[in-house]
This record gives C-alpha cells, sequence and structure tokens, in this order.
C-alpha cells in the first residue's frame, strides 16, 4: 500500500466517522425508538382474541418479514411518488427502517409477552388490577427484562442495515465511503475502510448489551 493510499485513508476517516455519528447512529436510534412503538402496538394486537385485530398483525409481520428492506425502502422513496406522495431521503428511511423493525420486534415482544407465567395476571387480578394494568405494570416490566437480548441483536443488525440508505442519498457513513471511493477511484480500501468502522461500531455495541445483560441477570437474581 502506498503512502499516498495510507494519506488517503486517514483523510477520509474522519469523514465516514462524522457520517456515522451524523447519519447512522441517529438514523439507527430514531428508527429503533420508532420500530419499538409500532413493533409493542402490533404484539399486542397479534396477543388480540378478537380475529379481525390478530389477523391484520398477522398479515403486517408477514409483509414485512416476507419482502427485503431494500424494496419496503425503495417502494417508500421511489414508488410513492407516483402516486404522488413525495417523502424526502431521511423521513423515507425512518419509516422503512421503523417498519422494518416493528415486523421483527414484535414476535420478539409477544414470544416475551407469553413467556411470563400466566400466575402473573392471576396475581394482578387479585390485588384488583385491570386487565391494562396488570400489563403495563406487571407483565411488561418482565417481559423487557426477556427480550433485551434479541432486541439487541436487532439493534445492531439494524446499524449495519442503515447503510442501504445510501440508495436513497441519505448521506451516512457508507454514503460517505461512497463519495471519497468515487472521487479517488480508490474503491476496494474506502469500503474496506467503512467495513472496519462499522465493525468497530458493533463491538461497541455488542460489549454495550453484553453489559446490560449481566446487570439485568444481577437484578432478576436479586
Amino acid at each position: 500500500m502506498t503512502e499516498s493510499l495510507w494519506d488517503l485513508l486517514l483523510r477520509s476517516l474522519l469523514p465516514i466517522v462524522g457520517g456515522a455519528l451524523t447519519g447512522t447512529i441517529p438514523l439507527a436510534l430514531m428508527s429503533f425508538v420508532l420500530g419499538l412503538v409500532i413493533a409493542l402496538g402490533i404484539a399486542l394486537m397479534r396477543l388480540s382474541r378478537i380475529w379481525i385485530v390478530s389477523g391484520v398483525a398477522r398479515a403486517y409481520i408477514s409483509i414485512i418479514r416476507g419482502t427485503p428492506l431494500l424494496v419496503q425502502l425503495f417502494v417508500i422513496f421511489y414508488g410513492l411518488p407516483s402516486i404522488g406522495i413525495l417523502v424526502d431521503p431521511w423521513p423515507s428511511a425512518i419509516i422503512a427502517f421503523s417498519l422494518n423493525v416493528g415486523g421483527y420486534a414484535a414476535e420478539v415482544i409477544r414470544a416475551a409477552i407469553l413467556s411470563v407465567p400466566k400466575g402473573q395476571w392471576e396475581a394482578g387480578y387479585t390485588i384488583g388490577m385491570s386487565r391494562g394494568q396488570t400489563l403495563v405494570r406487571v407483565i411488561l416490566p418482565q417481559a423487557a427484562r426477556v427480550s433485551v437480548p434479541p432486541l439487541s441483536n436487532t439493534f445492531i443488525s439494524l446499524v449495519k442495515d442503515t447503510s442501504l440508505a445510501s440508495l436513497i442519498l441519505v448521506t451516512e457513513l457508507f454514503r460517505q465511503a461512497q463519495q471519497i471511493a468515487a472521487f479517488s477511484q480508490e474503491f476496494m480500501a474506502l469500503y474496506i475502510e467503512a467495513a472496519v468502522v462499522y465493525w468497530v461500531i458493533c463491538l461497541v455495541l455488542s460489549s454495550a448489551q453484553s453489559v446490560l445483560e449481566k446487570r439485568l441477570d444481577r437484578y432478576v437474581a436479586h
């Protein structure tokens, strides 16, 4: 590797990391939070005894899990304008990623709720709580602890999936690498550098996940 290429990698590192801090991470965080809200609603719909409500939730999950995220992103950004609905790149990415997270996380949350012993529901009813109060005060806190590991993995996957937003001109980590590579023609080196930055981010998130899981385990043990 020549010295000039090393210089290019050093100069490009700051813009690429900047793209991660101002694009990739905020995009992943906003999409994940909105996705969790959607997921909770869909999970509760799946658990509904009203078959129409449950059926709508099943259909949503089936569509999201049965179609590629890239196609979902393109439908929103390139497809909606054909019917007169214009959505800017950032909102398009957030909508697509949030809906996608909602479809996958809904099953995680539903499984976590079902993992709570039925006796916990009965205990809530015994002290005079309604079904909604029991859900919020008793069931969901316990389900949250169970769902942390799989939801953490979902978030880490989402961070990597945000690279797809570069295809609709969202300036994030990979988009920055693409722009620098197009100017310098050093595609291999710049893409490897971007991959390393993604890897470091995921290592940090994985470490944070491990710490959180250990704290939750100690909390449950007590």
